[in-house]
């Protein structure tokens, strides 16, 4: 291929992937690994059902083309329109998470997904939530920025969604709220909420776990899966005893087998045996059978390098975003994508208590895989601000008032 066709191909696909390019490589790298992972990893629920592996490859690579689909037009869009439908959007997610609880489908004793009439789809509502919310908190946190140092008039009508939301996804998903709470509440910190706004949170947060610990123990029924949430957390911190036959230690074990004879270097992907004994290696141990089938080195490191470059890409962006809205955008989705891959990672090593957390873009699944695309293709949105502000928008002079933790614009309207 001559330079000037080469030249014209990267011109064309410029065009097409606006926005951080190391964001887009990096998105890409995890969605081929993703394909050659559960390809080779799905062999066991393939002998369960009809169809063979192909079947699970095909349906994951629609899934992944999908997914790419969603970014491609959702990276186009200019961010601000994000702020103004999520004033809609989180009330359809409390709606569909009420739903959800009421009518969903019960699957491992939990209520997390509603099932989509005639595609013979399932939503987990909380993908959805969670972006909504994070969305939402970002608008919030933009046009409230004057009356943050005010509790009660700036920082509790924040608050009060990021309760009402992480409280329906509770009683099914107790890591999922926890991690969204978190996140949501380094949002606040990083918006420019006050030290003493934040130790009120902190001190509100404790308060409400201890709450939530002693009606769990006082009233079992109320919380229909506490006794799970209780005992993952017991046999981490070591109180709490390992009944024989344990499923969830068992799977801990299998998963350390798979790391151990992974060793420093790749063997090659269709190498690991694991996937005949793993529970999940496809999905939620997916990181257990890599490191078995690609090593320690790039295997193991590799991955967690490849979250830590997208957490660093969309910090930068963060930063670097001419308005305070993007920038609370693109750090939020970025540290929630990131945050839970890291509690995916540090499940298998054992380093985090048993969650059932995917691993962003690699990890087998449906919607999940949409909506964690849908988010990956608003910080690219965000980036486009940065990356080419000129076609982008003419922004105005970027400032920093007094008491924000990001650099901010005048206006105060996303």
């Amino acid at each position: 291929m001559s330079n000037g066709s080469s030249m014209n191909l990267h011109r064309r696909i410029g065009a097409w992937l606006e926005g951080d390019k190391v964001i887009w490589m990096v998105t890409l790298i995890l969605s081929l690994l993703s394909l050659l992972a559960v390809y080779s990893a799905i062999s066991s629920l393939a002998y369960k059902s009809d169809g063979g592996s192909l079947r699970f490859l095909f349906k994951q690579g629609v899934m992944l083309a999908l997914g790419w689909g969603v970014m491609l037009l959702i990276h186009k869009v200019n961010f601000r329109y994000f702020s103004r439908i999520s004033q809609v959007l989180i009330w359809v997610a409390a709606v569909l998470l009420v739903l959800t609880l009421a009518f969903g489908a019960d699957i491992n004793d939990a209520k997390r997904w509603l099932r989509i009439p005639f595609v013979g789809l399932t939503l987990q509502t909380s993908d959805f939530a969670k972006v909504v919310l994070v969305t939402y908190v970002a608008r919030e946190l933009n046009n409230r920025r004057t009356q943050l140092h005010d509790f009660r008039a700036g920082v509790l009508p924040i608050l009060v969604p990021i309760g009402l939301i992480c409280g329906l996804i509770l009683p099914a998903d107790f890591s999922t709220a926890a991690l969204l709470g978190v996140v949501c509440v380094g949002m606040l910190f990083i918006g420019g909420v006050p030290w003493r706004h934040m130790a009120r949170i902190a001190g509100m947060g404790m308060l409400g776990l201890v709450l939530l610990y002693g009606v769990g123990k006082a009233v079992p029924e109320a919380l229909p899966r506490f006794g799970t949430w209780a005992g993952r957390l017991e046999r981490f911190a070591g109180v709490g005893t390992v009944a024989e036959g344990d499923a969830l230690e068992y799977q801990i074990e299998l998963a350390q087998v798979a790391i151990n004879r992974g060793g420093l270097l790749p063997t090659g992907p269709g190498t690991g045996t694991s996937r005949n004994f793993l529970p999940h290696p496809y999905s939620d141990m997916i990181y257990a059978f890599i490191i078995e089938e690609w090593g320690a080195v790039i295997g193991g490191l590799g991955l967690v390098l490849a979250y830590l470059i997208l957490l660093y890409r969309t910090m930068r962006t963060a930063t670097r975003c001419p308005r305070h809205f993007g920038g609370l955008l693109a750090m939020g989705l970025g540290f929630m994508l990131v945050f839970q891959a890291m509690i995916n990672m540090a499940v298998a090593v054992r380093l985090f208590p048993t969650t059932g957390q995917p691993l962003p873009m690699v990890s087998y699944g449906g919607t999940s895989m949409i909506f964690t695309c849908l988010a990956i293709g608003m910080i690219l949105a965000v980036s486009r601000s940065v990356t080419d502000p000129e076609n982008w928008e003419k922004s105005p002079k970027k400032t920093r008032p007094a008491g924000n933790r990001l650099v901010r614009e005048p206006e105060l309207h996303g």
